[in-house]
């Protein structure tokens, strides 16, 4: 199992949970929405990736980078770090080794 497959899992298990804890606090269907629906691509995508489905790195990078430049809006807009600014930090760190491994299949 290589990092990429970790990463996408690790970041969808996140989104996921997250998605869940913004319904939970704020009551926020949009947020139970699409961090389900982001969160299970992500998991969706490990689990092809795992399978030598190369297509799903390439949907995992595109959910990731969707995610980072959402909560980076996020950020600029609210201006609270949580949970934007850790879902940025982490998400950028998920799309680095994607896309790392991303070019070395090239």
């Amino acid at each position: 199992m290589n990092l990429s497959i970790v990463a996408a899992l690790a970041y969808g298990i996140l989104a996921l949970i997250g998605g869940i804890i913004g319904y939970i606090q704020a009551h926020s269907q949009v947020s139970l929405l699409s961090g389900t629906i982001s969160g299970l691509l992500l998991i969706f995508a490990a689990y092809f990736q795992f399978q030598g489905q190369n297509w799903a790195l390439i949907l995992a990078v595109g959910v990731t980078v969707v995610l980072v430049a959402f909560f980076a809006f996020r950020l600029a807009k609210t201006r609270k770090f949580m949970p934007a600014g850790l879902m940025i930090i982490l998400g950028t760190l998920a799309l680095a080794v994607m896309v790392n491994q991303l070019v070395s299949f090239q």
